[in-house]
């Protein structure tokens, strides 16, 4: 900040103006901007992991390498422990399964798979839905697993 001179050679402006004593401050003070983006900012660090999966399953440990994110928005193919099989979110049963996925990918055949099945699980019955899967035309169809 400049200071003003009078042609006497006093400091001028810094000192008592009118009244109440000083001018008001024309300067926008950031702190409690930034603090309010910090607290955003933890807040989406916290949730965002818990976004992942709606179905919660148990997935065996696996030492394969993970996928490539190739697909903008795979489908999720999720097995609980009762057998259950889920779309996404969606509960179906296992005789609208591929009616359900072919309703959904339309004519694209190519449109990447993911199955979700807890360990616990016969694997006759994983493989079953994986063979549905796969005698339906689809071939991108992928087993999913915690990484050791």
């Amino acid at each position: 900040m400049g200071a003003q001179l009078d042609m006497d050679g006093r400091q001028r402006g810094g000192g008592a103006r009118g009244r109440y004593g000083r001018r008001p401050m024309a300067e926008i003070n950031v702190t409690p901007f930034v603090d309010v983006m910090l607290v955003l900012l933890i807040v989406f660090m916290v949730t965002a992991p818990l976004l992942t999966a709606g179905v919660p399953i148990d997935l065996p440990d696996s030492k394969a390498k993970s996928i490539k994110e190739e697909d903008n928005k795979p489908l999720e193919v999720s097995i609980d422990t009762d057998g259950t099989i889920y779309v996404g979110e969606t509960e179906v049963d296992r005789g609208r399964l591929v009616n359900m996925l072919s309703s959904i990918t339309g004519d694209n055949q190519d449109r990447r798979i993911y199955i979700r099945a807890d360990k616990g699980l016969d694997y006759g019955q994983v493989m079953g839905v994986l063979g549905d899967i796969n005698g339906a035309g689809f071939r991108k169809v992928a087993l999913i697993s915690n990484s050791k």
